[in-house]
């Protein structure tokens, strides 16, 4: 039986959550489908999976865009996701040494 796996919860992850994850939490923080400050330490991968679905349905509304959100919500998203940067600089993250996934070139596409 295989054993079902969890997320260790924000303050685990990688530099404080600078993950995918990380920042779906996050943004549900900024979406107030999560209260600010809940980790979602030991979430099962459906539960997070059900959480990315209810930020993606409330990013679509802003069109994928901070400056399509309402002022409160715009400010709350900057200072959020800025202490998580601050934080995560301040435990040695460095962006720099991120990898970006390469994005395919569409330019000759039929």
């Amino acid at each position: 039986m295989s054993k079902i796996k969890t997320y260790p919860g924000l303050d685990n992850d990688s530099f404080g959550g600078m993950t995918p994850i990380g920042n779906t939490i996050r943004d549900a923080w900024v979406f107030g489908i999560l209260p600010e400050g809940e980790t979602c330490t030991n979430w099962s991968e459906n539960a997070i999976s059900s959480l990315y679905t209810q930020v993606s349905v409330q990013w679509e509304k802003f069109q994928y865009d901070v400056s399509n959100m309402p002022e409160e919500m715009r400010s709350a998203h900057e200072r959020i996701h800025k202490a998580a940067i601050e934080k995560a600089l301040n435990m040695g993250w460095k962006p720099e040494d991120e990898k970006v996934p390469d994005i395919p070139d569409l330019s000759n596409s039929n």
